[in-house]
């Protein structure tokens, strides 16, 4: 951070108690990297028809409401509480945003009539070569669809909790409240489909494996990774792709 720990607490004062926009401008520039790193997340699932920019612009304003609504008198970093307030952000401004085209929602159609059928057919879940010989595609087209759909559908099911319940402050929607609380059977059935997720992810090719590790687990960039193998991001692009695809195949049949 560019501010020495005086100073940053000085702009804090100052943003507080005069409300000064000055203050804020360099408390927002400070604090831009975090916005940086959400905005290189998300962005690695969307369809490369989504502006980087305006998922940057979605992050930004989520980093403003955070140095609006920060209680700088409690216990918490505000690096953690921003953090929940640009990924919340650019959340909803992609679910209010139709961003996944209408090609690539026609396509993942196509896609899923296509490996059911060819899943009768075979006994077992299809491979990527085959839907796209199938559906007259490629194989990276059937993998990159396949990711961005099924993003589309994490989105759809980060909703926050219903207007009218007590809004949660920390979380702003992300954390779980109490009376949404898995009961001991809902967390059996989680667990074990963790377990399954788990064996799935070992049946995946070594680099596959440390892809997606260094990915979900380590939060690294596409960028970070392919330095890490020495190889570039389009190519560890089209192994995430690839891994995602062969896990959401593979798991259709247990959680369905």
């Amino acid at each position: 951070m560019r501010s020495s720990m005086s100073t940053e607490k000085e702009l804090w004062e100052q943003w507080v108690n005069e409300g000064s926009s000055e203050a804020a401008n360099e408390l927002v520039h400070a604090y831009d990297y975090l916005v940086s790193f959400h905005v290189q997340r998300i962005s690695a699932h969307l369809p490369k028809s989504v502006s980087k920019e305006d998922v940057r612009s979605l992050g930004l304003l989520g980093l403003y409401d955070a140095l609006r609504k920060f209680d700088i008198s409690r216990d918490l970093k505000f690096d953690t509480y921003a953090s929940f307030r640009i990924r919340g952000s650019i959340i909803d401004g992609l679910r209010k945003e139709d961003w996944l085209p209408r090609s690539v929602r026609d396509k993942s159609k196509k896609i899923e009539s296509a490996a059911e059928e060819l899943e009768q057919y075979y006994k077992r879940p299809p491979t990527s070569e085959e839907i796209a010989q199938k559906t007259g595609m490629t194989r990276l087209e059937v993998e990159e669809v396949t990711k961005d759909s099924l993003f589309a559908n994490v989105l759809s099911m980060e909703d926050k909790p219903k207007e009218g319940k007590e809004e949660h402050k920390e979380g702003i929607g992300y954390t779980i409240p109490d009376q949404a609380a898995l009961s001991p059977a809902d967390q059996i059935v989680q667990k074990e489909n963790y377990q399954e997720l788990a064996k799935q992810i070992e049946q995946l090719n070594e680099k596959e494996q440390l892809v997606v590790s260094l990915f979900y687990t380590k939060e690294l960039t596409l960028t970070e990774i392919g330095e890490i193998l020495e190889l570039t991001t389009s190519r560890i692009s089209q192994i995430h792709a690839k891994a995602i695809f062969k896990l959401r195949h593979s798991l259709e049949d247990i959680v369905s």
